[in-house]
């Protein structure tokens, strides 16, 4: 069963120059790993710092494999302390 998380992250003015030099990066590799089938982070033209967040996972097992790798990573150092608002749902 797919899995699909929506939502936002809220970055604080701050770290945006930061974030966004990461963010092609984390995109790159999220798109290129097993199980990804979609994977957008893009901005809320009206929000500062506010960025919407489309994912779907053909499975639990490549979703939970991703959420690891990104512990793991540079952009999850990176953006632990940012505010995530998502809803995670089966497909």
């Amino acid at each position: 069963m797919a899995i699909k998380l929506t939502g936002h992250i809220v970055v604080s003015q701050n770290d945006v120059p930061m974030i966004e030099a990461e963010m092609k990066h984390h995109i790159a590799n999220t798109q290129a790993e097993p199980g990804c089938l979609v994977f957008r982070i893009e901005k809320i033209h009206n929000q500062p710092g506010h960025y919407s967040v489309y994912e779907i996972f053909n499975d639990q097992a490549a979703f939970d494999h991703h959420q690891q790798r990104v512990k793991e990573s540079k952009w999850g150092r990176i953006t632990q302390n940012i505010e995530r608002h998502y809803v995670i749902e089966d497909l």
